[in-house]
Order: C-alpha cells, then sequence, then structure tokens
C-alpha cells in the first residue's frame, strides 16, 4: 500500500490516503541509535509506541480514523534511518 525510508532526523509524516474504518498494519525497523516514537494523529487509533534503533521490527496494527494521520519522528539524539510499509490487514 505504502512504504518507505526516512532519515531519522526527518521522521515520516504522512496519511498514505488511509480509508476510514480500514484496518491496517504498520511496519517499522529503525537502524542507528537511540529511539524514536510512531504516533497517530488524531490520538485513538493506537497508543504512542517506542521504536529502538537496534534493527528490531515494531508491528503496529491499528484502524484508520477520519483523516488519519502517521507520524514517525526520532527522540533527541537519535540518529539512523527509519523503513516502513503499511498494509492492508
Amino acid at each position: 500500500m505504502a512504504s518507505g525510508l526516512e532519515r531519522v532526523s526527518d521522521g515520516l509524516h504522512t496519511d498514505a490516503g488511509l480509508s476510514p474504518g480500514t484496518a491496517y498494519r504498520l511496519t517499522v525497523v529503525c537502524a542507528g541509535t537511540g529511539t524514536a516514537a510512531i504516533e497517530f494523529a488524531p490520538a485513538g487509533a493506537a497508543a504512542k509506541k517506542p521504536v529502538s534503533c537496534d534493527g528490531t521490527t515494531v508491528l503496529e496494527r491499528f484502524t484508520a480514523k477520519h483523516a488519519q494521520r502517521v507520524d514517525i519522528s526520532g527522540e533527541q539524539g537519535a540518529t539512523g534511518m527509519i523503513a516502513w510499509r503499511i498494509d492492508k490487514v
């Protein structure tokens, strides 16, 4: 459905054309140092979730709300790359 590779310092900020009421799976891998955080806006699709930049895959299932946005931002001092993919469940 949608995917990309971003610098941790740039983060990911996308609505990816998500359909309200549809279930999705977000897959994220961060390689580098520090941590990043996955957040959804508006809140309520899923809780804020930390992502360690140690190469571990993080999966998050969520149901899109009206004008759903997915944000992944590096915490202060985090460096590296974030790979992400959103698929319909």
